[in-house]
């Protein structure tokens, strides 16, 4: 038994050489292939340097035709203009010994003009310089500088690692802008990777339970931003490379950014049966709760007889359950599943065209299962009526505040837990349309009620810049707060 398992461990460990020899047999053919493939490369480049050069060496020797003929062409002017001048000359000469041959001096005198016309000659006019020099050093060349570059030619070198600026990164309105920098400038680069990965450890990346890459390829500049994320994790790791054309370099060290955002889902379990809920969607459902009777039959039958669910206690319906019962009765109620216990935060809301009446809002965990968001001292929201004639109001502990202005397509939902804040925006334009100032004594779950229609929720959404702004400017008015506020 022993000698088998040796023969076997042997034969096992034979295929395995085999398997070696074969791979580094295809390894050879591979480097083969890729060395004919770098030297066709490499004649590719030359060629085209050899091109660049050939095609420079014919622009210049043009030039310098261009400047013979140029020249040529003045200097013979020059010489036709002096031949021309010499005729001329010649034929005044003649004429002037004609005069000069005369003895009598009547008939000297009546010659005319014979001084003027030798005067005006041509040839007096005549400049004896060339026009142009034969000199044609200044079309001389110099490649000194550029033969000591060609020699330093090498095979492109690999880029060193980015340094990603800590402090140029900013996340802000659910987008990361990353920035770097080379450690010194490389002009041979061409362009670089960056690659990120959502994480909720605050330190450096962990190979155990992380997320894979994604990769953003081609950046030509030093800077990019990241648009359109959820931020579903605390943390985000970031790291980049610089590439040219043959090679890409390592990786910077990787920086961990926190992406502070309120996550959460809406929570099937404890939701009035009329709803179906999909992690952030809620839609009636009429046909949902068709169940719920003989629920109801059984809570009646151990109850208080014929007492309508509309009117169950308040005893009833504060208590406190570890896992909550349905929504039932006129409440169509879901809430979150992640609790509000401190800081900041924002989600936002979308409606269906179709929704007839729906309330968006916060909630203490007691909200009892016959309740209706806002109609309690423990819910505070805004509803929206679509029913007979578009509404909007402020709601809370069964009071109602009409808000005067259009129902926007999308409500953003800001809480500030320790500030004792809830505020209503329009989210597309950031418009205020109500804020409700209190002291929360419990941790708030979002709430939502629908009737007819569907509600979508964004979470994973940071507070955004232009609310930070208008929570500013509306924390230095005391004096906007309504009575509905001020119910605690």
């Amino acid at each position: 038994e022993t000698l088998q398992r040796i023969v076997s461990t042997l034969a096992s460990k034979n295929d395995e050489i085999h398997n070696f020899i074969d791979m580094l047999n295809h390894t050879i053919k591979n480097v083969q292939v890729n060395s004919s493939n770098a030297i066709s490369e490499l004649d590719e480049e030359f060629d085209g340097l050899y091109s660049i050069l050939d095609e420079m060496k014919g622009n210049m020797a043009s030039t310098i035709q261009q400047e013979e003929t140029r020249k040529i062409q003045a200097l013979k002017d020059q010489v036709s203009q002096c031949s021309n001048a010499l005729e001329s000359s010649e034929e005044l000469l003649e004429l002037a010994a004609q005069s000069l041959d005369i003895k009598d001096p009547v008939e000297f005198l009546k010659v005319e003009n014979t001084e003027q016309i030798v005067t005006m000659a041509s040839a007096f006019c005549i400049s004896l310089k060339p026009k142009v020099s034969d000199n044609m050093t200044h079309l001389m060349v110099d490649f000194t500088l550029e033969r000591r570059m060609l020699q330093a030619v090498k095979f492109l070198p690999v880029p060193k690692a980015p340094e990603i600026d800590t402090a140029a990164c900013l996340v802000a309105d659910n987008c990361v802008t990353v920035s770097w920098r080379m450690p010194e400038e490389d002009s041979r680069v061409d362009h670089f990777s960056l690659e990120y990965r959502k994480t909720n450890f605050d330190g450096l990346p962990r190979v155990k339970d992380e997320q894979h890459w994604e990769v953003i390829d081609y950046i030509k500049a030093t800077e990019y931003t990241l648009s359109g994320l959820k931020f579903d994790t605390k943390y985000m790791n970031l790291r980049v490379r610089a590439c040219n054309k043959a090679v890409a370099g390592e990786y910077s060290s990787p920086v961990t950014l926190e992406t502070k955002a309120f996550v959460f889902s809406l929570d099937s379990t404890s939701s009035h049966l009329n709803l179906k809920v999909e992690d952030t969607y809620v839609e009636w459902d009429p046909t949902g709760g068709k169940g719920q009777e003989k629920i109801k039959g059984k809570e009646n039958k151990s109850g208080s007889g014929t007492q309508s669910p509309k009117r169950t206690s308040i005893s009833t319906r504060s208590l406190v359950r570890g896992s909550r019962d349905h929504f039932t009765g006129e409440s169509y109620t879901v809430l979150g599943d992640t609790a509000i216990e401190s800081g900041q935060h924002y989600w936002e809301v979308r409606a269906q065209k179709d929704c007839k009446s729906y309330s968006v809002g916060v909630a203490y965990r007691n909200l009892g299962k016959f309740d209706q968001l806002g109609k309690t001292n423990s819910s505070w929201c805004i509803h929206i009526n679509n029913w007979l004639q578009t509404t909007l109001s402020a709601k809370h502990n069964n009071k109602t505040k009409t808000l005067d202005m259009p129902v926007p397509d999308r409500i953003g939902v800001y809480c500030d837990f320790d500030g004792g804040q809830l505020t209503f925006y329009n989210a597309n334009s950031k418009e205020l349309l109500h804020t409700f100032r209190t002291k929360f004594t419990q941790p708030l779950l979002p709430g939502f009620m629908i009737w007819c229609g569907g509600l979508t929720v964004s979470t994973g959404l940071q507070v955004p810049n232009a609310v930070k702004m208008l929570q500013k400017s509306e924390n230095g008015l005391s004096s906007s707060t309504s009575s509905l506020n001020n119910v605690a």
